[in-house]
């Protein structure tokens, strides 16, 4: 399902990352597949609170989790600059729904990276 929301649709899922050679753009590919279905859910589930906004941003970060083992394969890592970039589109896809107030710790708090 595409996303319909055109603040969403027209940004750059990890956009600063691409542009790092330390970041392998197969692992980058699949965090804005995470990301991209992150909208979608939210479009489909439509969270009426917090609350529900975390059970969809919590099931995106934990798809993050399971990609580090795949960064640490390809020689990288989730580390501060990568952290911080997911992080920031997380908080921008809760904002862009309504949520602009949203704690971003708590958006991701099942993070492991």
């Amino acid at each position: 399902m595409p996303i319909t929301n055109q603040q969403l649709a027209a940004h750059g899922f990890l956009r600063r990352l691409y542009t790092d050679p330390y970041y392998p753009d197969h692992v980058l590919d699949r965090g804005r597949a995470v990301l991209v279905r992150l909208c979608e859910w939210i479009e489909a589930e439509r969270p009426s609170d917090l609350a529900a906004l975390c059970l969809l941003t919590h099931a995106a970060t934990d798809a993050f989790n399971l990609l580090e083992a795949d960064s640490e394969a390809a020689g990288s890592e989730i580390e501060t600059v990568a952290r911080e970039e997911i992080a920031e589109d997380i908080r921008f896809v809760a904002a862009a729904h309504g949520f602009a107030g949203a704690d971003v710790e708590e958006l991701v708090a099942t993070r492991e990276w």
